[in-house]
């Protein structure tokens, strides 16, 4: 029983710096989080806030150089990524961590068939011969809802509209039976009409599979849908971490309560009016001393410009600040 309370990702300390020839940009802050099996953990933030990065990082998928990976541990089933050797993490990374990226448009080779991109990892990760793994991209196509599924193993991305190639995307990462899904931004891309198709599609795979989901997004609206904790981050740290019903009822950090007040709202009342939050992302060329969202807050006083209050306590929780 125990063995089964463990969670399936646990992420401790992670810190990653990019070497540039202006100086270190210190994109991820001693991030730290947990993963439990079957959940669905939602990160959000603005572009620039360190969510696609962190998330890179956990499988190495970062340039090095000029990424550097420089604490952390990425434990995944009792055994630390940031300590594997290339050829191990090469077989973790498709076979153990499935990657949906944001731009379906580009994610898949257009030269290859979609069959063949399919049964690459079938062949690579679980040995299948062709015609098992020409069998299961069968079976992997009709289940992500597309028709006409064993003809299509022969078509090519650009006869597939953008909603397709995107559940193309999600049928690769389910490929083989990965532990942990991290889907970035992949509605991004998408009219409103498929979002809403590829989220109900989720939500399915979910029940269906019972796999771990990270869904990366700027959208708290998908987040309020499919989400059962929520990771906020700012300035390559995060910033509050709570359910997610008591993260809309009850936001603790001020860049939270800024991000919800920018929810367009559906009122009778004219005045109302869509909330910006003013000034820019923080450019972080230093580790963080003060307070990252100092300049953007309106609760911001002297101490902020001294201290950060996220060190203290590794991000605001539900119950406020960490001691």
């Amino acid at each position: 029983m125990a063995e089964q309370a463990l969670p399936v990702l646990d992420v401790r300390g992670l810190k990653t710096v990019f070497r540039t020839r202006g100086g270190e940009i210190h994109a991820v802050n001693d991030v730290s989080f947990h993963l439990n099996r079957g959940e669905v953990l939602g990160v959000v933030g603005e572009s620039g806030s360190g969510k696609s990065v962190t998330m890179m990082s956990l499988i190495r998928l970062l340039p090095s150089p000029p990424a550097d990976i420089r604490a952390g541990q990425v434990v995944l089933n009792g055994k630390d990524l940031l300590q594997m050797d290339a050829e191990d993490l090469r077989h973790v990374r498709g076979a153990k961590v499935g990657f949906v990226f944001q731009d379906p448009m580009t994610s898949l080779n257009p030269v290859f068939t979609i069959g063949s991109q399919i049964m690459e990892p079938l062949r690579a990760h679980m040995g299948m011969t062709k015609a098992a793994a020409a069998a299961r991209a069968v079976e992997l196509l009709e289940l992500v809802g597309i028709p006409d599924a064993r003809k299509r193993l022969k078509a090519y991305p650009h006869q597939f509209s953008g909603g397709m190639r995107q559940r193309v995307m999600i049928a690769i990462a389910l490929a083989c039976d990965p532990d942990v899904l991290i889907a970035d931004e992949p509605t991004t891309a998408l009219d409103v009409t498929i979002q809403a198709q590829i989220l109900e599609l989720m939500k399915e795979l979910r029940r269906k599979l019972g796999m771990a989901i990270i869904w990366i997004t700027h959208d708290l609206g998908v987040i309020a849908g499919i989400a059962d904790r929520v990771l906020v981050m700012y300035g390559g740290q995060v910033v509050e971490h709570a359910p997610v019903g008591e993260l809309f009822a009850n936001p603790q950090h001020p860049y939270t309560r800024a991000l919800l007040k920018t929810i367009p709202k559906i009122s009778g009342a004219r005045e109302a009016r869509l909330k910006v939050i003013e000034g820019q992302p923080p450019i972080m060329t230093g580790a963080p001393q003060a307070c990252p969202f100092r300049a953007r807050c309106e609760y911001r006083h002297d101490p902020c410009e001294k201290v950060n209050p996220l060190r203290r306590g590794g991000g605001w929780s539900s119950s406020g600040p960490g001691p």
